[in-house]
């Protein structure tokens, strides 16, 4: 997956998710954060599969004509529900990219952090 799709399948996910976890302001992330949740979510076998199929919805997303709303919102919905199962630190990582300027250096430096999981996914 490249950069602009999981940047794409990290904001879609992260909508509905983080309405329910979002604080009234959110944090800023960083690198480190994303470091922390690759090295959490790559040391577990579970969640690596729980990423992939993430991934795997998000790929699905931009393949869905974009008139079937019936499609993607049933698509989002099962993503928010796996994303949940990354945990808090994944949707709060999430919902500050979601807050991020996706041109800016350090979203471009974490969203890099994050293909380290991609590579784990099969193809």
């Amino acid at each position: 997956m490249n950069p602009k799709l999981i940047a794409a399948a990290l904001v879609i996910i992260s909508l509905p998710v983080c309405a329910h976890a979002q604080k009234p302001t959110a944090a800023k992330v960083t690198n480190a954060d994303a470091q922390k949740v690759v090295k959490m979510i790559g040391s577990d076998k579970a969640k690596i599969q729980i990423y992939c199929d993430v991934a795997e919805l998000g790929d699905q997303i931009d393949e869905t004509n974009s008139k079937d709303k019936k499609k993607i919102d049933e698509l989002n919905q099962r993503m928010d529900e796996l994303a949940a199962k990354l945990g808090p630190e994944y949707v709060a990582l999430v919902g500050g990219l979601e807050e991020m300027d996706p041109n800016s250096k350090d979203s471009k430096e974490i969203n890099s952090t994050l293909e380290g999981l991609d590579k784990l996914c099969p193809k």
